[in-house]
């Protein structure tokens, strides 16, 4: 994250696990991710990180250090929670990617020039199409979908630098696609990138989404169980209750720290062998 974004991250975040994660609410998100779009300099990684991705975090070192860096945004009832076991309150706004980003490109007035990579290649270009009706001011260009040498990327590189496109949309699942993003999208690549899972799929109407009631109780993530339980259920039945453990082991594990070294109480970030005996 370039020196702007973070300064300004800074005043309006709150951790889970010690990971930051931004607390804006939706209006404040879009305007504030709108001003990073349009910085010249450095450059912007955005994730959204449920429930399922902090656990990843707590097992990957390597993803967690990465998601550090990035401008993390909270998607999800479970990072709700967890916002309210340990700060005592939720999060200000739900900022899934699924609704976020159309949100965004609707928000953005000034045209840009848009990349997109990952998913099948049918997948990928309908998500185009339809972001091109839905926003037809911008201008979306298929750099790649998912399926080339993640190690040796050389052809999507070269794509990406000819097509010289402002913002990117990576949809590869995580934590490949942050992963690969720390590793080969430059700040001249792209000043700002969105990692976004399968928003492709949804976008597209591949996968379709839950209706409109079911999204504002929050129960999404039943609904997709619903929908594809040999692939979900793990993450879902196992996963929640698995993870609001960790919060609260975390939220007692932290108490006992803030009684018996009142000093570090109030700083951002606690060491990371503290995050290790949280997982």
């Amino acid at each position: 994250m370039n020196l702007i974004a973070n300064f300004a991250v800074l005043a309006s975040r709150r951790t889970i696990f010690d990971l930051p994660v931004c607390d804006l609410g939706w209006d404040d998100a879009l305007v504030f991710i709108n001003e990073l779009a349009s910085i010249p300099v450095g450059q912007t990684v955005v994730c959204f990180v449920n429930a399922h991705n902090m656990l990843t975090a707590l097992r990957d070192d390597e993803y967690y250090r990465i998601m550090s860096h990035n401008l993390v945004l909270p998607d999800g009832i479970g990072l709700n929670i967890a916002s309210q076991i340990a700060h005592g309150s939720p999060f200000p706004a739900n900022l899934n990617g699924t609704d976020f980003v159309p949100a965004f490109l609707t928000f953005m007035e000034a045209p840009r020039r848009i990349g997109l990579i990952g998913g099948e290649r049918s997948v990928v270009d309908a998500a185009a199409e339809n972001f091109r009706r839905h926003t037809p001011w911008h201008e979306f260009v298929v750099v790649s979908d998912g399926y080339f040498d993640k190690v040796d990327p050389t052809d999507v590189i070269e794509e990406l630098e000819r097509q010289k496109v402002d913002i990117l949309i990576v949809g590869m699942g995580t934590p490949l696609q942050e992963k690969w993003v720390h590793d080969h999208i430059r700040a001249d690549h792209a000043r700002l990138v969105l990692t976004v899972g399968a928003l492709f799929d949804f976008v597209s109407g591949a996968v379709p989404r839950a209706p409109r009631t079911v999204r504002m109780m929050r129960l999404e993530w039943a609904y997709r169980l619903l929908q594809e339980p040999t692939r979900l259920w793990r993450r879902y039945i196992i996963g929640i209750p698995v993870f609001f453990f960790h919060v609260l082991r975390y939220r007692f594990r932290r108490r006992e720290r803030i009684l018996s070294h009142p000093e570090e109480h109030g700083s951002a970030l606690q060491p990371q062998s503290d995050r290790k005996r949280a997982s």
